[in-house]
């Protein structure tokens, strides 16, 4: 073999151990996206990049320079097998390329330290409740209720409203407004232009639980996991938040893209306006005879949004970029429930509800937790029986949640769940209709990939390739609700930074971060501090982390790359 020869297959093995991502886990995924074959074991703690190499190297981890300058030894050529000019001309070309990793380790350093300031400068940067502060309204009779605005299968949802309570000033259409915007029609519609109750009024439906606060609280709290701090807090003595009235679940922090719940409290069921017509067996024997319901039951107080995600696609049809940031709203939103352990498990579009900002683009919140899991276990859910309850809506289920068999010691992973149903609801966003229910045929415990029907050419392919990712039966290769907001968000204000950028130099990237900082501050100080394009750009700096967003960009090259290559054998699209 000549020297030429094996120092080129020094550096190439160098280079392989860098390109194939043995020190980044965003090199890996890429890798198993192209068909590679990786035989690198994944490490259950945090290591140090000297954990990779083979395993007659051992005493020289502690530092890859080091190692680097230990190869011309004669202690290195013993352990080798020998000091042959080909050897030597190897293991010289290998100690150029770990000294060339230790340049980049170093780099990744310097860019994960600007990635962590950037992080605390947005993460002080609380999120406004829509709503201002109020101290009272822990009981019924402080609220003037109006009419029906929502029923599910266990609640039923009226407007409301009370002197202390005044919303936030931002600027509302209804979906009269909306439909004349898109139809030219005057016309009164179905839904009121206007409305004088700032809040939202959510009487759950007690019939399993007797009527004490103790067993009201405990059989449904799971709907107190998105409550504020003070929502069970009463400023004399009734109820508090240690527990005296049942066993408190998981609260959320607040989150522009989760709904909150302001007041959470017992009372007598009363009988509200088409109580009779809508949901007779609901009420106690006291107001319809042949109710099935208890006396009492629990109250939700939230804000009032005019409408849910599904009422709005039926008189509205986005355009592709407040599509796209409605994707990225729920993408936010899971990923906020996922990072504080909660796995949603019911999410549908009838279960998002939405409001426009000052500039018309629509902003989502997630709502309706009864069906979440909030254990401390984290998104880990123990599968021993069929009893189990695994979530709300069948059709919704991610296939590892639907093809779980019970047994001992199996359990469901819900860590990507909540994505999987992100992506079938991206088909709504963009006009189609929603491939997994019934009508459509799909059923997420047997469909293939190949399947799933193509969204409108229309919709950016970054876009295409995120929910293509998102709906992988694979949990591997779906990406987490972090990475896929990466993604989208990257792919929107980043598109320059993208075409320049190399997997391997992060440093353009952090460039662009950098200066994304500074006009995200600036805009927040101005008119549209509030918008849902700078409250999305605040969320993804509060969130940043370097091996997250290096795993997008991994995940948008591969993209690209695909879409180049198609491009080649059919030039027509």
């Amino acid at each position: 073999m000549s020297v030429k020869h094996a120092l080129g297959r020094g550096l190439e093995l160098a280079r392989s151990v860098f390109q194939l991502g043995l020190f980044k886990p965003a090199g890996r995924v890429a890798a198993k996206f192209r068909g590679e074959r990786l035989r690198v074991s994944r490490p259950t703690r945090t290591v140090q990049p000297q954990i990779f190499l083979p395993g007659r190297y051992r005493f020289f981890r502690r530092s890859l320079s080091g190692l680097a300058a230990q190869l011309q030894s004669g202690a290195f050529r013993r352990v080798v097998g020998g000091g042959s000019p080909r050897n030597r001309a190897v293991f010289l070309a290998f100690g150029v390329g770990l000294t060339l990793i230790e340049q980049q380790l170093e780099e990744d350093r310097t860019s994960v330290a600007v990635c962590q300031k950037i992080q605390d400068v947005f993460t002080n940067k609380n999120f406004q409740s829509p709503l201002k502060p109020f101290t009272s309204g822990y009981k019924l009779e402080d609220y003037v209720t109006g009419k029906q605005i929502g029923k599910g299968c266990c609640a039923a949802v009226y407007e409301a409203a009370a002197p202390f309570a005044a919303p936030a000033e931002r600027e509302k259409c209804s979906l009269v407004d909306l439909n004349q915007k898109q139809t030219g029609n005057k016309k009164a519609g179905p839904f009121p232009a206007t409305t004088s109750f700032p809040l939202a009024m959510k009487m759950m439906w007690n019939i399993g639980a007797s009527s004490s606060s103790d067993a009201i609280l405990r059989s449904m709290s799971m709907e107190l996991v998105p409550a504020c701090p003070r929502a069970l807090s009463k400023e004399q003595e009734e109820i508090a938040l240690d527990g005296h009235f049942g066993t408190v679940p998981k609260r959320l922090t607040a989150h522009p893209n989760v709904i909150t719940v302001y007041r959470a409290f017992t009372g007598d069921v009363p009988l509200l306006p088409g109580a009779q017509e809508e949901y007779p067996a609901a009420l106690p024997a006291r107001l319809n005879p042949l109710g099935l319901g208890r006396n009492r039951t629990l109250f939700l107080v939230m804000k009032n949004y005019p409408y849910t995600l599904r009422q709005y696609l039926k008189v509205c049809v986005p355009d592709q970029m407040q599509a796209s940031l409605m994707l990225l709203q729920l993408l936010e939103g899971v990923d906020h429930l996922c990072r504080q352990g909660v796995a949603h498990r019911d999410l549908k579009s009838d279960n998002v509800l939405l409001e426009c900002d000052s500039t018309g683009c629509p902003r989502l919140v997630i709502t309706d937790f009864g069906c979440c899991l909030a254990e401390d276990l984290g998104l880990k859910l123990p599968f021993n029986s069929w009893w189990i309850n695994r979530g709300g809506n069948s059709c919704l289920m991610a296939p590892e949640v639907a093809t779980a068999v019970p047994g001992r010691g199996v359990t469901i992973d819900y860590s990507k769940a909540d994505v999987w149903a992100v992506g079938a609801i991206g088909y709504e966003l963009f006009g189609q209709p929603n491939p997994f229910y019934s009508s459509q045929g799909l059923d997420s415990r047997s469909y293939q990939e190949r399947q799933l029907p193509p969204l409108p050419a229309a919709v950016p392919t970054d876009v295409q390739l995120v929910v293509k990712l998102l709906l992988h039966r694979n949990t591997r290769k779906r990406p987490s609700a972090r990475v896929a907001a990466n993604m989208l968000h990257i792919s929107l204000w980043g598109k320059r930074v993208l075409a320049r950028l190399d997997r391997a130099r992060m440093d353009k990237m952090i460039d662009w971060l950098l200066c994304q900082s500074a006009v995200v501050l600036l805009k927040s100080r101005g008119p549209s501090g509030s918008s849902v394009e700078t409250e999305l750009q605040r969320s993804f700096l509060a969130n940043i982390d370097l091996e997250d967003v290096r795993t997008a960009v991994s995940f948008l090259m591969y993209g690209q790359e695909q879409w180049q290559s198609l491009l080649m054998h059919y030039p027509e699209l």
